[in-house]
């Protein structure tokens, strides 16, 4: 190759190089460590966006993962409007869980660690410099971010986006509480909390094993795990989504309604929408959200 034709070449790679390295990634699975597992997050940057722009965190639901329908509907849908993402895949103490929790799988997990893996994910946004976070939860997910948030008045957090999020009554759940629960309590306050109960139903598993801090954890007498009830305890602003056609989270409107004041807590209403939001059910549900962040 002639001297002149290597110099071009040079300054072309040279210029791709310095191009590659001065933009950020669209896509990329980030991997933690976390209590001695590998946790993963889908990271979706938004075209000419930095993290410093703002970023959405996202939280799925019961057993489920960050890619499953909704969330990667939302995350494609938000990168469309010029909003990036995080949708983290909660561990349940599974090393590199990437896939729906197997139910053969026995059960270590709280309904509380959650909130632990929220602000892992949370703090490594920070400390990439990430500003005007919104926090997103999906069912119970979104609980679980409702909750973290109570504890964590973190000024970067700008707002809370709750999708179909869980619903809890004391009555209802006094009615339903399992049976093995009474005992797992009892090994709880003996100090056996990881010992474990088998051959019951679980959450939505069937004739699976548990452990009894884990039966506690997801059965036990909490209003906090009524949703509706920690949203005065907010200091954000929170808009909260339902569909009108959800047949799982059922009494949703009626116990938010009353909460709403339209500037700190604010309920939409999705027509035709169950619990997922499909299609055009979740376009809605960003198009909304995309106007209030950029409206705030």
């Amino acid at each position: 190759m002639q001297p002149r034709m290597m110099e071009k070449f040079g300054l072309a790679f040279f210029c791709m190089f310095a191009w590659a390295a001065s933009t950020p990634l669209f896509a990329e699975d980030v991997v933690l460590k976390h209590k001695g597992i590998q946790v993963s997050a889908n990271l979706e940057m938004a075209a000419g966006k930095k993290l410093s722009d703002g970023v959405i965190l996202m939280t799925h639901g019961t057993l489920a993962h960050n890619r499953m329908e909704i969330m990667s509907t939302l995350q494609e849908m938000f990168k469309e409007y010029g909003q990036s993402t995080l949708a983290i895949n909660l561990g349940y103490g599974i090393d590199n869980r990437l896939e729906m929790y197997d139910c053969n799988t026995t059960h270590r997990h709280l309904h509380t660690d959650a909130l632990d893996e929220i602000a892992l994910w949370f703090n490594w946004l920070k400390k990439k410099g990430a500003r005007n976070i919104v926090l997103l939860g999906h069912s119970r997910g979104g609980n679980q971010t409702a909750w973290y948030v109570t504890e964590h008045d973190d000024p970067l957090i700008k707002k809370v986006v709750l999708v179909a999020p869980m619903t809890w009554d004391r009555r209802d759940a006094e009615k339903k509480q399992k049976a093995f629960y009474e005992k797992a309590s009892k090994m709880v306050r003996q100090g056996n909390g990881e010992g474990l109960i088998k051959n019951i139903d679980f959450i939505y598993c069937k004739d699976t094993s548990a452990s009894a801090d884990s039966i506690v954890s997801y059965y036990k007498l909490e209003d906090r795990l009524d949703t509706p009830s920690l949203l005065k305890k907010i200091n954000k602003p929170v808009l909260v989504f339902a569909g009108s056609e959800d047949t799982t989270i059922k009494n949703l409107v009626e116990k938010v309604r009353p909460l709403v004041d339209g500037k700190k807590i604010k309920l939409f209403t999705i027509d035709g929408a169950d619990h997922y939001f499909r299609d055009l059910n979740a376009e809605e549900i960003v198009e909304i959200v995309v106007s209030e962040i950029e409206n705030q």
